[in-house]
């Protein structure tokens, strides 16, 4: 894993070295400017026509849209899991729905297409894209698309308005508008509430899916960020009491919710889904910009009308990896069919697995060991200095890495290979679990495990979480393996009772920061520079809380005003066994073709490669290169915007590099008169439409290198900087 570099520690230790926003208007009109409740279109007959067509409007939804008014309620409305603190035995109620087999034998899908724009419409035309996937589809009368449309700026189309949220029925090749309303905030429960109660109630067929359309943001922020609203966003919560209120319009479980946006599948997401669904479909990643294949999900079912929820599942994940694989996007590609019946088994038996692993943490070296192997697991979303932290990561993989210490990995391995009906991945996620999860690879603040604390699925994997930021925060080793902090006074844990925990618990994270002075990491041999190498060992409690090591490069800049960060390098000798490291960095660094070396940070590593990620300025807009090395060549796969500081959300897409753009090197540096940090600007580079980039020797001139050595707790140690040189034979010289 990679963590934020924190820079007050890299100022301290050189300075010693050296050295339109959206309308809101309110009328109710047809498509072409027509008086107020006007009918507006009629369905196409069908087997499948719902009561709004049969009695000649769009259902009599209020036409002021006095939108129900759906807040998060204090206690979870889908499941009640209880946890007894000192047996572990886990209690799961959910909720009971009606059967619904005797309806779909009649056949016929209904498809509500939750569309939120925001810029993957304003910047790219994604939605308008996909509208008009959904009229190419050879759907038949039995099925259809319900989809609203908003959140966004504009609409790159001429049909939808964005100044209204308006509901489409597509159809046979036909889009229909049946409704428009004031504009409203696709990222507050109620708007989406207030659309499925009316799709429901108008629209329900034999078969019936939910599709959330936009950006997300995993567990944490959810999905549906409205550009015209302050990208406001529905969370796991929110999302549960919609789903809560929305499923009584038919008393039954849908057969599908389905994520159209990056960073939904996880195992907090399916809990929620488990009660109103039979299965999930959901990404652990980012999803490329070219999203779900709608013409062959139309396509599919209209010739198969009677298909159940599983078998279009695996026609959306197979559709999905291959439009990615047409547009070159498929190496990050992941996508899961999760069979909802199963998640209550695995509730359970990662309950079990987190309560072996946290008494086995109670042991300061085996915590270490713990964490180092988290730290091993394939993660989602970036997760580093310059594009940000989602902070998750496989849930397969977690169990797998922390297998010595729990009895009971084996019962949860299994349990998530039954929950995951069907998946697929490209090359970088082989092999991953179909399902992730919440870790703090770093923590982003105390609201961030404030939310989490709400929806996590164990209360020992919330305690083990506690236990590594606690004793980070605190100063010290001491952690109380007896606190009750989760449990009330019978000893219970009840989860989605979300007023139970005072929201100012986590506050101590707000506090804390990280010192680049690690108390934790502890020397046998502190860091030396003798015969040519920069070494160092950790002795036993510094081993014991040691995360990750790797070295730091910078360059003086010509005139030596300022120290310019180049990034991260994995060019070190590694003993975990005796704790010694040893630098073995060689000058050699990734490169623009015209030879100007790019500031570089790991992303993954894989069988087949290393992907990295370098901040540019893309035709004058800051993004990010992620860049794709193997044993052939280095290839920049395109720019991604990272995640959104605000809001959380995830750029959907890797957008591909045209000929002519022009590419400007972003560099952190630092001032040496000042110690103000800032960004330091290349020379721009056109792009000449070969991907293909260099692993080049650095140019001649003065360096700087430390170790960064990461504790288990979320702070570093950054070792003194040693200076070293490129000649002008590209060899490297230290003093």
């Amino acid at each position: 894993m990679k963590k934020l570099l924190s820079v007050i520690l890299i100022i301290s230790m050189i300075a010693l070295s050296t050295l339109s926003g959206c309308s809101s208007d309110e009328t109710n009109e047809n498509i072409n400017g027509g008086d107020t409740d006007q009918q507006i279109t009629q369905a196409p007959t069908g087997e499948i026509t719902g009561s709004a067509a049969q009695n000649g409007k769009a259902g009599d939804e209020d036409p002021d849209n006095n939108k129900g008014q759906t807040d998060t309620d204090s206690k979870a409305q889908s499941v009640s899991i209880n946890v007894n603190r000192s047996t572990g035995e886990v209690k799961i109620d959910r909720k009971k729905l009606d059967d619904k087999k005797d309806q779909q034998a009649a056949g016929g899908w209904t498809l509500f297409v939750y569309l939120c724009g925001t810029d993957l419409e304003s910047d790219y035309g994604m939605g308008s894209a996909d509208l008009e996937e959904m009229k190419s589809a050879s759907t038949g009368d039995k099925v259809r698309f319900i989809v609203q449309t908003g959140g966004t700026q504009v609409w790159k189309n001429d049909y939808v308005n964005e100044d209204k949220l308006q509901r489409y029925l597509i159809q046979n090749g036909e889009i229909k508008l049946l409704k428009e309303i004031k504009l409203d905030d696709m990222g507050d429960p109620g708007t989406l509430s207030d659309f499925l109660k009316w799709g429901l109630k108008e629209y329900a067929s034999a078969r019936n899916g939910v599709i959330l359309w936009n950006h997300g943001g995993g567990s944490i922020t959810g999905v549906c960020f409205d550009e015209c609203f302050y990208s406001d966003s529905i969370d796991l919560a929110e999302l549960d009491t919609v789903l809560n209120e929305s499923i009584e319009v038919t008393g039954k479980k849908l057969d599908f919710i389905g994520f159209d946006a990056c960073l939904m599948g996880t195992v907090e997401t399916a809990n929620i889904c488990a009660t109103y669904a039979d299965y999930m479909y959901g990404s652990e990643e980012v999803e490329p910009g070219s999203g779900w294949d709608y013409v062959a999900i139309g396509d599919y079912l209209g010739s198969k009308p009677d298909a159940d929820a599983l078998a279009l599942g695996k026609v959306v994940a197979d559709s999905f990896l291959k439009a990615c694989e047409k547009d070159d996007d498929d190496a990050l590609t992941t996508f899961s069919i999760i069979d909802l019946s199963k998640i209550d088994n695995l509730v359970t038996a990662f309950n079990n697995f987190a309560k072996d692993v946290y008494d086995a943490g109670q042991d300061v070296a085996t915590r270490g060991d713990i964490v180092r192997a988290i730290s091993g697991v394939d993660d989602f979303g970036g997760n580093n200095k310059t594009e940000g932290y989602t902070n998750m990561i496989d849930l397969g993989g977690l169990i797998d890495a922390c297998s010595s210490y729990s009895q009971n990995s084996n019962a949860a391995i299994k349990a998530i290979s039954e929950a995951v009906a069907y998946s697929v991945s490209g090359y970088v996620h082989e092999g991953v679990s179909g399902l992730a999860t919440y870790y703090p690879i770093s923590i982003q603040g105390s609201e961030e495990l404030s939310f989490f604390g709400k929806i996590c699925i164990s209360p020992y994997y919330l305690s083990f979480i506690d236990m590594l930021g606690s004793v980070g925060a605190s100063g010290d080793m001491y952690w109380d393996y007896d606190d009750d902090t989760w449990f009330d006074d019978e000893g219970d844990w009840y989860w989605g009772d979300w007023d139970y925990y005072e929201d100012d618990y986590w506050d101590y994270l707000d506090d804390y920061e990280e010192t680049g002075e690690s108390p934790y990491i502890t020397f046998d041999v502190e860091p030396t520079f003798e015969d040519g190498y920069y070494y160092f060992a950790l002795d036993e409690e510094g081993m014991y809380n040691t995360a990750d090591v790797y070295g730091m490069v910078y360059v003086m800049s010509d005139d030596g005003t300022e120290v310019i960060e180049y990034g991260e390098t994995y060019d070190i000798d590694e003993d975990w066994e005796y704790g010694i490291f040893i630098d073995n960095f060689d000058g050699w660094w990734l490169s623009l073709p015209d030879g100007q070396n790019l500031a570089t940070y790991i992303v993954d590593y894989t069988d087949e490669g290393i992907i990295y990620t370098s901040p540019v300025l893309l035709n004058d807009k800051e993004t990010n290169l992620r860049l794709r090395m193997d044993d052939k060549s280095i290839i920049i796969e395109g720019a991604w915007d990272g995640i959104d500081d605000e809001s959380g959300a995830a750029s959907k897409d890797i957008v591909k590099l045209k000929k002519g753009d022009k590419i400007v090197p972003v560099y952190y540096s630092m001032s040496i008169e000042t110690e103000y940090w800032d960004e330091w600007y290349g020379d721009e580079y056109v792009f000449d439409g070969d991907p293909e980039i260099i692993y080049d020797q650095m140019y001649p001139g003065e360096y700087l290198y430390a170790f960064c050595i990461e504790d288990i707790y979320g702070d570093y140690y950054l070792t003194d900087f040693e200076t070293f040189y490129i000649n002008d034979y590209g060899e490297v010289e230290y003093e």
